[in-house]
């Protein structure tokens, strides 16, 4: 059995364009890999039956579970008959906005392609992700990214400023689904350029935006005592991840985000992790 590290993911700032014709939203959002991670392990088995085991969490069973729709789809693309046990230790929260799913997918198929000696690209593995989900090549792509199009278009950004982020899960689960559902756009916007970095804190706060927020406080506003409890605990400013409900706090040290990430864990049924860029 071999093990391989899934890490999460916050949006700094995310930007909803327009609705597309096929459903989905064309997006501007800069992403940056966490290190909160979920912890994929992988062994071969006889047969064909791909098993996935989640100690604690109740997940999807058969090929509705990513994970094992990520296997099975190298697989075929493989073209080879493969049994598999996927045992996943699950760290970073569910339905949260951190990304959680569609990492342990990437995973699978990076670790997969490492175990097999398949010698698939990273583009070739972005180009199965991507059908598992929009997020899915973020995370075979392994930079700080600044993505568009449904979110698989990326485009890698440096400079950005050695911070230090505390994540805050209340313990609430939001669908992504809703959030776009009853996501009301304004007028649509092409604008929005590549952002460019020197390494100073303000220029990433000066960033934080999501579209996706209000939706999700309107129905939990408990996500707005979230951002303002972080501020309190020293953040120099604060947002909601994706469609929530995870909210990040930004801090320019360590301690100071260990202290705040300390003392939002107290309350009852919150999860907080201080984390810093990867």
């Amino acid at each position: 059995m071999e093990t391989f590290l899934a890490p999460a993911k916050i949006n700094i700032c995310l930007h909803v364009l327009n609705r597309r014709a096929d459903g989905y939203h064309d997006l501007a959002m800069l992403m940056q890999r966490v290190s909160l991670y979920d912890k994929i392990s992988m062994s071969l088995a006889d047969g064909a039956d791909i098993k996935v085991e989640c100690g604690g969490v109740k997940l999807p069973v058969g090929q509705q579970n990513i994970a094992a729709s990520a296997a099975q789809a190298l697989f075929d693309r493989a073209g080879i008959r493969q049994g598999l046990e996927i045992v996943i230790e699950k760290n970073i929260p569910v339905a949260a906005g951190l990304g959680g799913g569609s990492s342990d997918a990437a995973t699978v198929l990076m670790g997969l392609n490492q175990m097999l000696g398949l010698g698939f690209s990273s583009e070739q593995l972005m180009e199965t992700g991507v059908k598992l989900g929009a997020d899915v090549p973020f995370f075979i792509f392994k930079h700080a990214a600044w993505a568009t199009g449904i979110g698989d278009r990326l485009e890698e950004v440096h400079g950005l400023p050695p911070v230090w982020y505390v994540l805050v899960n209340p313990g609430l689960e939001v669908s992504t689904a809703w959030v776009y559902k009853n996501l009301r756009l304004t007028s649509p916007r092409d604008n929005l350029r590549i952002p460019r970095f020197s390494g100073a804190v303000e220029e990433v706060i000066n960033l934080l935006h999501n579209d996706l927020e209000t939706v999700t406080v309107e129905r939990y506003p408990l996500i707005e005592q979230v951002k303002r409890q972080l501020v309190q605990l020293g953040a120099k400013g604060a947002l909601m991840s994706g469609s929530g409900s995870t909210v990040f706090g930004v801090f320019s040290n360590q301690d100071t985000a260990q202290a705040a990430a300390d003392k939002m864990s107290c309350r009852d049924g919150w999860r907080a992790f201080a984390v810093k860029p990867i």
